[in-house]
């Protein structure tokens, strides 16, 4: 932009001979003065005098200087307004979405209308394209690979619907289970079910993966995030690197993971040898692989959340511009919009609440290679199902079993003493209407409750109400440990609470979750906040070298030659 005083054209530029305009009106005839500044500003001083003189032309640059500013703040946001709309747009335009079939169920709100997040985070080990065959290997007689691959990494994300807390369940790749039937709508490839491995079902598509883990835990699961091996060196890349420990030197040949004993910052390959590594660690099997994941993921939760991470724009952008091109999700998560609002989600979970446990499992009586579903992994799945915390509000674990819905009121509660409730027996148990009246009434509720038989029987119980009265049936629902999945809008007026078979005793509703205290147990739990905790490398001799079996500490000492996969 050229300043009109300055630059070409401008009065540093104007030859001393060029006539500068006057005003009209205090001359005779209205002519201009002649003789160049000298006789205009004469002119000028015989018009206005001095002082008029002084103050006119200050004023005449200020309002073009006003201009000039205005012109650039203007032009400024536009470039900005600009370049935000272009990232946004590439971002978006970097992310691959999938349809779910709607198989895997569907998260249900809780009393407050607080809804939970599941999703299956799968680790794919396709090799369909150059980066991923060079970094995975494989590809030497095959090259690029069509197809997804198998899940061998596969984690159910559970996060509570108060934000408060989240569980993240690794279920082993060697598990064995019933496939259903299924049919990928990209590739049209299908199958009528099958007994096999967890991790095959994603041949058949990122759906048919959903729906075997729904029908293998019961979670309901409606969303998914699949990583390829290019997209975890990107990840690691986009954080500045993720700091993990090893008890002990470690060569995995198979995965190439070298490291001395100790704390490393692993970036790039040496993040994805970390992560695939089976043969270093715990027994050598997917069980330890598991754990050293944890570990990581712990690690980069940390990152995530540490001072400057997501406050540094050029952090933020790499770290956007890299997870949406490492990502395939399902189109619930499709967009930045809602990707933002998960990572917001995630963010508000505190990392001692974060617990990172493993399907407890059994070896397979047919097959040593492979596991089946062990003693433990259903209560696992029950609270992870029923919203149930596996740590308390210090972070501890949780050591005995807690009801579904005990939601910390967000809304506004209505007093007990307000509140007369409809209580209708649709059991076939005479006098259970009668008896929860009479608790409701003990425990502070209006005399005016009633009891009366439900119109027909009913094999689920209910808490209905009317309009305006949603918080009143938040508090029966919550005095009763009724889950608030039960709670729903009726047609009539005022809470009506209907008492369905699965309550047959006593004046609580029967808990249908999970012994949280079985739920850890042999499951391997850790929670996020765990610095200390070091990768154990396997005292086994699970690894070869110059095809002589040896440990990986032995393999480490052998291989004096090889670098560091840190260095």
């Amino acid at each position: 932009m050229t300043d009109p005083w300055d630059g070409q054209g401008g009065q540093a530029t104007r030859r001393r001979t060029d006539r500068v305009p006057g005003q009209r009106g205090a001359l005779p005839d209205g002519t201009r003065p002649t003789g160049g500044r000298a006789a205009a500003r004469q002119a000028a001083k015989s018009r206005t005098g001095n002082r008029g003189s002084r103050r006119a032309r200050p004023t005449r640059r200020g309002k073009r200087v006003l201009k000039i500013v205005g012109l650039c703040t203007a032009v400024l946001v536009l470039v900005t307004a600009g370049a935000g709309w272009w990232f946004y747009q590439h971002l978006n335009g970097n992310i691959n979405s999938v349809s779910l079939d709607g198989k895997g169920g569907s998260e249900k709100a809780d009393a407050f209308g607080r809804t939970p997040i599941n999703i299956l985070v799968i680790g794919s080990d396709g090799r369909t394209s150059s980066e991923d065959c060079k970094l995975g290997g494989g590809c030497k007689n095959t090259g690029v690979q069509t197809g997804n691959g198998n899940a061998d990494v596969e984690m159910v994300v559970h996060i509570a619907a108060d934000r408060s807390n989240a569980t993240v369940m690794s279920i082993p790749r060697d598990t064995m289970v019933n496939v259903p039937a299924c049919k990928d709508s990209s590739s049209g490839q299908s199958t009528n079910g099958y007994y096999g491995q967890v991790n095959s079902a994603l041949e058949y598509g990122p759906a048919c993966q959903v729906d075997t883990i729904h029908q293998l835990t019961g979670i309901p699961i409606d969303h998914f995030v699949k990583l390829d091996f290019s997209g975890v060196v990107k990840m690691s890349d986009a954080v500045g690197g993720v700091s993990v420990c090893v008890n002990s030197n470690v060569y995995d040949t198979y995965s190439h993971l070298k490291l001395s004993k100790g704390t490393h910052t692993l970036k790039g390959e040496a993040a994805l040898e970390f992560v695939r590594s089976r043969h270093g660690f715990g027994d050598g099997s997917d069980l330890g692989r598991t754990v050293s994941q944890h570990i990581f993921l712990s690690a980069m939760i940390r990152k995530f959340k540490s001072a400057g991470t997501l406050t540094d724009p050029t952090a933020v952008y790499h770290l956007a511009d890299a997870a949406t091109k490492a990502l395939t999700v399902d189109d619930g998560l499709g967009s930045v919009k809602k990707l933002i609002s998960l990572a917001a989600d995630v963010n508000k979970v505190p990392t001692k609440r974060m617990t990172f446990t493993t399907m407890q499992t059994a070896p397979d009586p047919t097959n040593s290679n492979r596991v089946v579903v062990g003693s433990g992994a259903k209560d696992l799945f029950a609270t992870m199902a029923n919203d149930q915390s596996l740590t308390t509000g210090s972070g501890k674990k949780s050591s005995a079993a807690e009801a579904t819905a005990k939601p910390t009121a967000t809304t506004a509660s209505v007093p007990a003493a307000q509140i007369a409730v409809t209580v209708e027996n649709g059991t076939d148990i005479t006098g259970r209407a009668s008896a929860i009246a009479t608790h409701l009434i003990s425990q502070g509720f209006s005399t005016s409750t009633t009891t009366a038989n439900a119109p027909s029987s009913a094999t689920t119980t209910t808490v209905t109400y009317g309009s305006g009265d949603k918080a009143a049936a938040q508090t029966v629902a919550k005095a009763l440990d009724v889950p608030g999945s039960h709670v729903k809008q009726g047609t009539g007026t005022g809470v009506v609470l209907v008492i369905g078979s699965d309550w047959t005793s006593g004046t609580s509703y029967p808990a249908t979750s999970g012994d949280t205290k079985a739920a850890v147990s042999n499951a391997n739990a850790s929670t996020a906040d765990d610095s200390k905790t070091c990768a154990k490398v396997s005292q086994y001799k699970t690894v070869s070298l110059n095809g002589v079996p040896m440990t990986p500490a032995q393999a480490y000492a052998a291989a004096r030659s090889k670098p560091d996969s840190d260095e």
